[in-house]
């Protein structure tokens, strides 16, 4: 299937990829049906987009919040999750909105709501975390400056 991108222009994609978001994500109800574009070339990457297939000019930056903070753990209410379908530990991705301002060095992730995703059923949704400590908007660019550098062995 061609898919119309802002960003990417067409791309295309396997209709097996489709990622269905049930409620939507907050502040984006209409849009249901949504793709993971990632750099598969580079999987240092922590970053990769969730393009809606509905909405050509709708895609959300996202990060790995694992690849950046390795004790990221937050908790949800287990009863949504479920609502994802049947899974084990594995089947789950996680990944955290990132706002980019034409300022790049004022970056901030969303780490109080991250999209969790079952990779086997292919449904998603943004899931308020319980954790206090984790931000709306955390500034990711003095973390991403030293993941980067460790990874190339700086």
């Amino acid at each position: 299937m061609i898919l119309n991108t802002k960003h990417f222009g067409q791309i295309q994609i396997q209709e097996d990829k489709i990622l269905i978001f049930e409620e939507g994500i907050p502040g984006f109800p209409n849009n249901k049906k949504y793709v993971l574009i990632c750099d598969e070339e580079n999987e240092d990457s922590p970053f990769c987009w969730l393009q809606s297939v509905e909405d050509e000019n709708i895609a959300f930056a996202l990060l790995n919040p694992t690849k950046i903070y390795s004790n990221y753990s937050p908790k949800v209410d287990d009863d949504l999750i479920k609502s994802l379908g049947d899974f084990s530990a594995n089947d789950l991705a996680l990944y955290c909105i990132v706002v980019i301002p034409e300022n790049y060095k004022k970056m901030t992730v969303n780490l109080k709501a991250p999209i969790v995703i079952n990779t086997i059923t292919k449904k998603g949704m943004q899931i308020i975390a319980e954790n206090e400590e984790y931000e709306i908007r955390h500034n990711i660019f003095n973390d991403l400056t030293e993941y980067t550098s460790t990874k190339e062995g700086v």
